[in-house]
């Protein structure tokens, strides 16, 4: 059997790597598809080949996706100069000119009946997949608890930590968990069509309590307005980032992230880490 990975540089794809390494057997291959093939090489020296994948470039994924079986297609980060759709559009249709047999596909939280902007290049693509009569599977992921990375760190230091999202929950959960469970979806004979993964759902006032207990630091927490809460993220993050980060928070106090879902521990077969385990290894692993 012969995987494949686009996007094996970046941060969801390197740990999908490393578990697809441990996982398959002797007689299985794996393919990392990279727009950066020297980085790819480093990352991977050796028992990887390494293939161009850029997605804006169809015929390029299509010979570089020969006689692959089994895709792990990870979308691609939208406000490129190709329209992400356009450039999942080119993936999918690579796949069906190469003859791949499966693709698992990283979706958003409730692709199919979702109306938040961030989720239509999702549930286009996942139309593409479907039209193109190539079996799958979506793996609709909720939000890694590396999002937070920059309040998080605040939190170190004893600044306050203010929020837009009111009430509004979130399965937080490790993206390395979210990779793994990516990786045995994609090696298991039959799996689902659709998986909503995610942590247990909690509030950012749940958050900042994990955040002061893992730091021992007793900050101020605000829940603030939209405004107050950009003024906030300019201090630490540059312009465009603070909107997409700001659109959200307005997209979790709507409700977009919060649902009811064991898929993520039941396909890991473990109980996920606590919220208070997760930001404490989260700091731990990135001090």
């Amino acid at each position: 059997m012969k995987f494949a990975v686009t996007g094996s540089t970046g941060h969801f794809g390197q740990y999908a790597m490393r578990f697809l390494q441990q996982t398959i057997s002797k007689n299985d291959s794996i393919v990392a598809l990279a727009r950066n093939t020297d980085k790819a090489k480093q990352l991977y020296p050796t028992g990887v080949e390494v293939k161009p994948g850029d997605y804006e470039n169809e015929s390029q994924l299509a010979d570089s996706l020969a006689d692959v079986d089994r895709l792990l297609f990870i979308s691609s980060i939208p406000g490129a100069k190709t329209p992400r759709i356009d450039q999942h559009r080119n993936v999918v249709n690579a796949a069906k000119e190469a003859g791949v047999k499966f693709i698992a596909y990283l979706s958003f939280p409730k692709a199919d009946s979702s109306t938040v902007p961030l989720a239509a290049d999702h549930q286009a693509t996942e139309k593409l997949i479907k039209d193109a009569g190539i079996a799958h599977a979506f793996l609709r992921n909720n939000w890694y608890v590396e999002n937070e990375g920059t309040f998080l760190h605040e939190a170190q230091t004893g600044a306050p930590f203010v929020y837009a999202a009111g009430d509004g929950k979130v399965g937080w959960a490790p993206e390395k968990l979210y990779a793994q469970a990516a990786v045995k979806v994609l090696t298991t004979d039959q799996p689902k069509e659709v998986y909503e993964f995610a942590g247990q759902m909690h509030t950012y006032a749940d958050l900042a309590a994990a955040m002061k207990k893992a730091t021992g630091n007793d900050f101020e927490v605000a829940s603030v307005s939209d405004d107050e809460y950009m003024a906030n993220l300019r201090k630490y993050v540059p312009d465009q980032v603070d909107a997409a980060l700001s659109m959200m928070q307005k997209l979790i106090r709507s409700g977009a992230l919060e649902e009811s879902t064991n898929d993520l521990s039941d396909v890991l077969g473990e109980p996920l880490p606590s919220l208070d385990e997760a930001v404490a290894d989260y700091l731990k692993e990135n001090r």
